[in-house]
């Protein structure tokens, strides 16, 4: 299936392999056409902006019917809701894609962006914010309940063209607009910021690159509120040319960059959110989201995802399925405690363990890292990306750190690198009895019998047992003071 998006800025198609809980997109290609380009002087859609998009829109159509898409949502934004001639506009546009337009009033534009945040980030509690072309939607969202939503006419174009290129000009109507913000206002109780939109993606992508930041992964890419602050408040007063690897940001984005690092920061100022937070999905995802049956919802989309990888890429789909009850119930045995959360990851890390079973033996542990750290996950934070990463890279490795990239460890916690380690360890010990085989590690167990760590085997199974398997049970036997035995009973 497919949506193409119609904002003030861009229009874009994305095709996504089917309607499912982590969708999965498969082709995606945008055109900057500027629909909205003075239309708060003139009210109206300009001809050249209104040709380059019908001119993109076909190209559109005919990528779709060659790839033989099923269906086809198309929504449009501020600029085709409030020209005069958007209704003109609209019928050209159903005419070449040969379906309905929909096009989204603020409120549903803030509802769907919502549920883009809703569907891409696990339990997410705070406020979304959609940057476009002409708008800006703000919509509060408490433990996955949407409450209200404002629309704003801050949009990068409409900014722009409002404050005549001043940029003070420009803040101060920011200013002006944010301060009867009652989204905004209310939420004082220091929750994240969620920032969609692809002005705010590229202020992200210049922050990661100054950093040198050790993942290219812009969801859920997390900016502390001080820190996000500074930055929007140093690229919008400063030559944009100037700026440090500005070269990481398309120059079609660079005029509007200043403008969207004002209306962050004021957002910043009024909102006082803990952090800023960048959502990958947005209105499209919420559609996505939005059109699911209620059992499809309520699935995990971090699972999903993992779960559709170890079909297409693990030895056996069932073994690494086994591995969840087997790796908790060892978890149990030496002590190693769990949130909700961490138990969630290592389910997700199990699932992941044998995506590197093809490559190289000598390359597995960094492929599989590089791999599943900068995979196109959601529903998962930065540190659990790491935790997933390095968990794998263990299981291939041993419990070793020389070829581990720093960086990577910077991004997890002390807890779950310690959970990850051990994680490792234990898969260890798990591939080697079963040979990645399934119905073989659900007939073992490990536990702890006073101060041995014991590997419990039926009798013929017994023969999987050896020095090599204990030496990987001392691993873990380690980790937790204890000495490694192998029974069998």
């Amino acid at each position: 299936m497919a949506v193409i998006d119609i904002g003030s800025n861009s229009v874009r198609l994305v095709v996504y392999e089917r309607l499912s809980r982590s969708a999965t997109p498969i082709f995606n290609e945008k055109e900057l056409c500027g629909l909205g380009r003075g239309l708060a002087s003139r009210g109206r859609l300009d001809p050249g902006p209104i040709a380059s998009a019908l001119t993109a829109l076909r190209r559109f159509r005919a990528l779709t019917d060659q790839m033989h898409v099923a269906s086809v949502h198309v929504l449009a934004t501020a600029a085709a809701r409030e020209a005069s001639n958007g209704g003109e506009f609209i019928a050209s546009v159903e005419q070449i894609a040969g379906v309905p337009v929909s096009v989204l009033s603020g409120a549903e534009e803030a509802r769907l962006s919502a549920l883009g945040v809703i569907s891409g980030i696990h339990e997410p509690d705070g406020i979304a914010g959609d940057l476009g072309g002409g708008s800006l939607e703000v919509v509060d969202i408490r433990k996955g309940d949407i409450g209200i939503g404002e629309t704003f006419p801050l949009g990068g174009l409409r900014l722009e063209e409002a404050s005549e290129k001043q940029l003070k000009k420009a803040e101060k109507i920011v200013a002006d607009s944010l301060e009867k913000s009652k989204v905004l206002a209310k939420s004082d109780d220091r929750r994240p910021f969620y920032a969609i939109g692809g002005t705010w993606r590229s202020l992200a992508r210049l922050h990661m690159r100054q950093k040198g930041y050790p993942l290219h992964v812009m969801h859920e890419y997390s900016i502390p509120a001080g820190e996000a602050a500074d930055f929007c408040r140093m690229v919008a007063r400063r030559d944009i040319e100037s700026l440090d690897s500005i070269e990481v940001v398309s120059r079609n984005r660079w005029p509007l960059l200043p403008y969207g690092a004002a209306v962050l920061e004021q957002v910043i100022k009024v909102m006082r959110p803990s952090k800023v937070v960048m959502s990958a999905l947005g209105v499209r995802e919420g559609l996505l989201y939005e059109l699911l049956p209620p059992e499809e919802k309520a699935k995990d989309p971090l699972i999903t995802a993992c779960e559709e990888l170890a079909f297409l890429r693990s030895r056996s789909p069932r073994h690494v399925a086994e591995l969840v009850p087997w790796t908790g119930s060892v978890f149990a045995a030496i002590g190693l405690d769990e949130t909700a959360e961490e138990a969630r990851l290592r389910h997700a890390a199990c699932l992941l363990a044998d995506l590197g079973w093809r490559a190289h033996p000598e390359y597995r542990g960094e492929q599989s890292l590089n791999l599943i750290s900068n995979a196109a996950f959601i529903g998962i934070d930065h540190p659990g990306r790491a935790y997933l990463a390095l968990a794998n890279f263990y299981r291939h490795e041993g419990l070793i750190d020389e070829q581990l990239s720093p960086r990577i460890r910077e991004l997890a916690t002390t807890r779950l690198m310690e959970r990850a380690r051990a994680l490792g360890a234990t898969l260890r010990v798990a591939y080697l009895i079963s040979g990645a085989m399934p119905g073989v590690v659900g007939r073992t167990r490990i536990e702890t019998r006073g101060k041995t760590l014991t590997l419990v085997m039926p009798q013929d199974l017994a023969p999987l047992g050896g020095a090599r398997v204990e030496r990987r049970l001392s691993q873990i036997a380690k980790l937790s003071g204890l000495t490694p035995a192998i029974v069998v009973e």
